[in-house]
Formats: structure tokens, C-alpha cells, sequence
């Protein structure tokens, strides 16, 4: 006799959910900045917290930092150069409890360049909204070096140092919305 296992694929809720980053500046305070609209998938079988497939998309022109200079370089060809790469991707290649964590491994693809990565995750919890939709969160985190994939641009500063620090800190709060 086989068991089968039902999977339920929550759709990832843009208006609830945080995609953030920091970034070192001037060599002496941080940078943050978020998109707005993303897309994704998230699956997780019945009666399990662990996902077993997570995909996303993040639009890059909905990136901000609060100043429109600055998001304007950075969605330029000195960084992400959004007209010609105007999404982020990421898909899991395995999702496994890691303590009171998930480690999930992905490939991250920025600017053209995957790489692979590993979010530590955090299960959130699960509710029924007021109508009857039902709900799922994780937050995540990882680090990256922007120049892996092709963010290099920089400037020497006069006193040392450089205008843009190499590592990059993601943020993720998702909240996911069951699907029929």
C-alpha cells in the first residue's frame, strides 16, 4: 500500500512580504534597501512546516532605498542593470532542518550569474485570515558578495577604503497565501 502525500502550494504575497537588503557604505554606516514586487511559489506538504520547493522572482525596477538617485544607479548597468537583467530568480535545490532552522540551498541568479546559496530560515506559523484564506510565513537571511555576480562597480574614497562594501546582507519576511 502507498501513501501519498498531498502538497500545498502557497502563491507568495507581494503586499505582505519583505525583500530587503544592507549594504556597507562610505565604510562607515549601512545602506538598506527593498523591492516591492515579487512573485513565487512555495510548497509544503500536508501536515509539515518544511517546504519542499520554494521559487521566487523579484521585479528589479521595484527597488528603493528612499533616495531616487541612488536607486537609479543602482538599477543601472554600474549594478544591476535592469533593462537588460530585469528580475532576480531563485529556486531551491533542497530544503533540510538545520536545528531550529531550515537551511534552504538555492541557485540565486542576479544579473545573468546563479549561484548557489543557502538561506537560513525560520518557520513563522500558519493562520486562517478573517477570510478564510490560509496563511503561511517564513523570514530568511543570507549573505552574498555582490561582486560574485557582477555588481563591481566602486569608488575609491580619498581617507581609504571604498564607497560600496563587498558583502551584501538579504533579509526575506514572506507570507503566502494558499492556492485552490
Amino acid at each position: 500500500m502507498s501513501t501519498t502525500t498531498t502538497v500545498q502550494a502557497y502563491a507568495i504575497d507581494p503586499s505582505h512580504t519583505n525583500a530587503e537588503f544592507v549594504v556597507r557604505h562610505m565604510m562607515i554606516a549601512k545602506v538598506s534597501g527593498r523591492f516591492a514586487a515579487l512573485a513565487g511559489t512555495i510548497e509544503v506538504p500536508e501536515g509539515s512546516d518544511v517546504p519542499t520547493s520554494i521559487q521566487a522572482t523579484i521585479e528589479l525596477e521595484s527597488l528603493t532605498t528612499s533616495e531616487a538617485q541612488r536607486d537609479a544607479h543602482l538599477k543601472s548597468p554600474d549594478f544591476f542593470d535592469a533593462a537588460t537583467h530585469p528580475q532576480i530568480h531563485f529556486r531551491s535545490t533542497s530544503i533540510k532542518p538545520d536545528g531550529d532552522e531550515l537551511a534552504v540551498a538555492g541557485d540565486l541568479t542576479i544579473r545573468g550569474t546563479t549561484l548557489p546559496i543557502v538561506l537560513k530560515t525560520t518557520f513563522e506559523g500558519r493562520t486562517t485570515d478573517p477570510w478564510g484564506n490560509r496563511r503561511i510565513g517564513y523570514e530568511a537571511h543570507a549573505k552574498i558578495s555582490r561582486k560574485d555576480f557582477g555588481l563591481t562597480w566602486n569608488q575609491a574614497l580619498e581617507a581609504g577604503g571604498v564607497a560600496v562594501g563587498d558583502e551584501v546582507k538579504i533579509e526575506l519576511a514572506v507570507e503566502a497565501v494558499a492556492q485552490s
